[in-house]
């Protein structure tokens, strides 16, 4: 027993040795395993915490999921800083020593983090500002001058995720989409109009042609009755009548091609029906004179 009680006198004294001075705080063994402990568990919890906000909470209230992962993260980090203060403080050190110290280092090392903070930054300002939101569909221009387009899966403090459609995950980092151009389809809605153009022979009378291009939009179920769908003539091309068929979609705002191939099928197919022709192109050769006759 007493062998017991003088290990554990001794590993008292090992964990309350200073190791070094912060100061004038004694910076001790037991210290940075509380303060490990504690920030460790800090972060746990405030990822628990955005989780509840996020799926719990704030879906009571019918906001849209770009709305609820900004505002739970906003919060997540409101969470971090405040328990970090209160952890340093629990342990005494000085917090105005603290201070003056992550000003010196941050003098000597900011130029080598001038990345990470920057993108750090430019993702509050996404979640502030909401340029671009959780589950919105964008297009970016990347650095090698390639267009990214994809859906915006995650926020972090450091980039953005984007899946697109070949379900290859993009990581943009968030400088890129505060000081680049975005193209965001979905930004006030997930009304997005498509125009998809058909040609028709000129013998065909356009107000048939017509009947029938609403009748393949209205019997489309990935298409909006409201806003309605329309047909324009737009153009009298040199072998065909060219019309526009608009309409409004929410579905297929990320694999437009799909809903393009459904109604060109089903146009294909109304057409055949009602023996509307499709042009193929037609050139005239005119000979002259001038060639010499055949024996």
């Amino acid at each position: 027993m007493e062998y017991i009680i003088e290990l554990w006198e001794g590993f008292k004294e090992v964990l309350y040795y200073p190791l070094f001075y912060l100061g004038k705080n004694p910076i001790t063994l037991s210290l940075i395993l509380y303060l490990i402990i504690s920030i460790g568990l800090l972060f746990y919890l405030s990822s628990i915490i955005k989780k509840v906000i996020q799926n719990r909470l704030l879906k009571k209230y019918n906001l849209d999921v770009g709305h609820r992962q900004a505002i739970s993260t906003i919060v997540r980090y409101l969470i971090i800083v405040i328990g970090l203060i209160i952890i340093i403080q629990a342990t005494g050190i000085d917090l105005s020593f603290i201070a003056f110290l992550a000003g010196a280092l941050g003098i000597g090392i900011g130029f080598g983090l001038q990345n990470i903070t920057n993108n750090f930054v430019s993702g509050l300002v996404i979640l502030f500002e909401r340029p671009v939101k959780v589950g919105d569909r964008i297009e970016i221009i990347t650095e090698n001058d390639e267009k990214v387009s994809g859906d915006v899966i995650s926020i972090s403090a450091r980039a953005t995720r984007i899946l697109t459609n070949d379900n290859i995950t993009i990581i943009v980092p968030n400088s890129n989409i505060v000081s680049s151009t975005v193209i965001n389809w979905s930004h006030n809605d997930r009304n997005i109009r498509f125009n998809y153009k058909v040609p028709v022979h000129y013998k065909e009378d356009p107000e048939v042609v017509r009947k029938v291009l609403l009748e393949v939009a209205n019997e489309n179920e990935n298409v909006l009755k409201d806003p309605a769908p329309r047909v324009l003539l737009t153009e009298f091309g040199d072998n065909e009548l060219v019309f526009i068929l608009r309409i409004w979609t929410t579905k297929y705002i990320h694999r437009h091609g799909t809903l393009r191939s459904e109604l060109y099928y089903a146009v294909f197919e109304k057409f055949k029906k009602h023996n509307i022709e499709i042009p193929f192109p037609q050139r005239d050769l005119h000979l002259k004179s001038g060639f010499e006759k055949s024996l």
